[in-house]
């Protein structure tokens, strides 16, 4: 067996590519269509998107009609195919492409597609911005590294796509993680049921660029949920009696949220992260919304922090007359790694050019919907593991001026195409 290892130069004008057009959760056409193209393009002759690749009733978090229209025109305004654009028309995005082998064991490996809303940085100190792939699609960037993921998931597919595989390789190009979305309609569509063994990955993670973690733990499982308030007008100056505040209703909800107790047994979190209503400042208003979610260190920890959050929006509702429609928006569990497969990628990791410290374990802090995806692999008798490239990044996760380190694009594909194939051919 051998693999073709892809030059620096071709990583980083795709990376740069990718970063260029971000797409926010289950509007990533354009990125899709890209990523199908580069995929054939490398000989991969399996390569699957569109409703095949998930369930339509599973896609948390997908925007309304209008938005996946919009960008869906945007991407055909930037030259994407039509008949690709027309396979993925209404949310259906991401892919799947395989690399058939043997009779052995099926390895695949998540990577994540979408972008944040969120506006980057037209300043020279902005590396892309100098550099010239500054996000072009404004309100939108990649602030988390996921334009990292999907060269790193083609890569591999271009180490390996010449090697001689006893087994089957399969690289999951998951939309909507942002939204805890993506991975359950994955899971859904039966296309991971034959993986043996599943890898996920993700750069930084306040780890330096030549640092791998062969087993991220410590994901916490998350909840979100979507609030709105519903009142009655009224004059705020000539009778604001008659007036039913759903605003007043969404302050209290807030107040009672971050209000929920710590628990005992571990970490818990709560935000309120997009809250709106009213429309002038002398009309009570009459609607309002709040998108949150809570987090815990387990899955319990997370139930009991949502019953919590239920309760409080609803006692909010009925404190000011208000009616209150809660629903549930993305969901995942924690996941724990399996040391065979942690065994791996740290041995695979430590022989790489670049790498300067390997960790066995470390943690996130954070959530990962991949957690839904390494549960059903685990569930059905297989292993899984969250893998960490470190990059140098100026600035923490999901803020504006987040940047990656691009040699860690070669160092996530080297031990990524390594463990796989030891791993495929186990």
């Amino acid at each position: 067996m051998a693999t073709t290892v892809p030059s620096h130069d071709w990583l980083v004008d795709l990376r740069r590519e990718f970063h260029r057009y971000p797409e926010p959760g289950w509007c990533e056409f354009w990125t899709t269509d890209r990523i199908v193209a580069e995929c054939e393009a490398l000989g991969v002759d399996d390569v699957q998107y569109g409703p095949d690749v998930l369930d339509a009733d599973e896609r948390d978090g997908l925007p309304d009609e209008a938005t996946l229209d919009e960008w869906l025109e945007r991407a055909r305004e930037r030259g994407a195919d039509p008949d690709r654009l027309e396979r993925m028309a209404g949310g259906f995005t991401g892919a799947i492409a395989t690399i058939e082998g043997g009779d052995g064991p099926t390895v695949a490996l998540r990577v994540d597609i979408d972008a944040l809303p969120q506006q980057e940085p037209a300043e020279d100190s902005h590396a892309p911005a100098a550099g010239g792939f500054r996000s072009e699609n404004e309100g939108y960037m990649h602030a988390c590294g996921h334009d990292a993921h999907i060269t790193i998931g083609l890569g591999v597919l271009r180490a390996l796509v010449e090697a001689d595989l006893p087994g089957t390789v399969k690289v999951l190009f998951q939309p909507a993680e942002e939204l805890i979305g993506g991975a359950r309609a994955m899971v859904e569509s039966g296309q991971i049921d034959d993986v043996d063994t599943l890898l996920a990955v993700h750069v930084g993670l306040d780890y330096g660029t030549g640092e791998v973690v062969a087993g991220i733990e410590g994901l916490l499982a998350v909840s979100q949920f979507n609030a709105t308030y519903t009142g009655a007008p009224a004059h705020a100056g000539g009778r604001p009696n008659q007036g039913k505040n759903a605003v007043q209703a969404l302050a209290a909800a807030i107040q009672g949220l971050y209000g929920i107790p710590r628990h005992e047994d571990g970490a818990t979190r709560v935000n309120a992260g997009r809250v709106e209503g009213g429309t002038a400042s002398n009309i009570i208003p009459e609607s309002a919304s709040l998108e949150g979610e809570v987090r815990g260190d387990s899955t319990a920890l997370m139930e009991y922090m949502r019953e919590h959050a239920n309760r409080v929006l609803r006692a909010a509702g009925d404190m000011h007359d208000c009616e209150v429609d809660v629903e549930r928006a993305g969901q995942a569990p924690t996941a724990l790694t399996d040391d065979a497969v942690v065994d791996v990628v740290e041995a695979v990791a430590g022989d790489v050019q670049g790498v300067t410290d390997v960790h066995r374990h470390g943690t996130l802090g954070g959530s990962e919907d991949a957690s839904l995806l390494m549960r059903h692999v685990q569930e059905r008798g297989g292993q899984a593991t969250f893998v960490c490239a470190g990059t140098d990044h100026p600035t923490g996760h999901h803020t504006a001026t987040f940047d990656v380190d691009e040699p860690t694009l070669g160092i996530g594909v080297d031990v990524l195409a390594g463990a796989i194939e030891r791993l495929a051919s186990r």
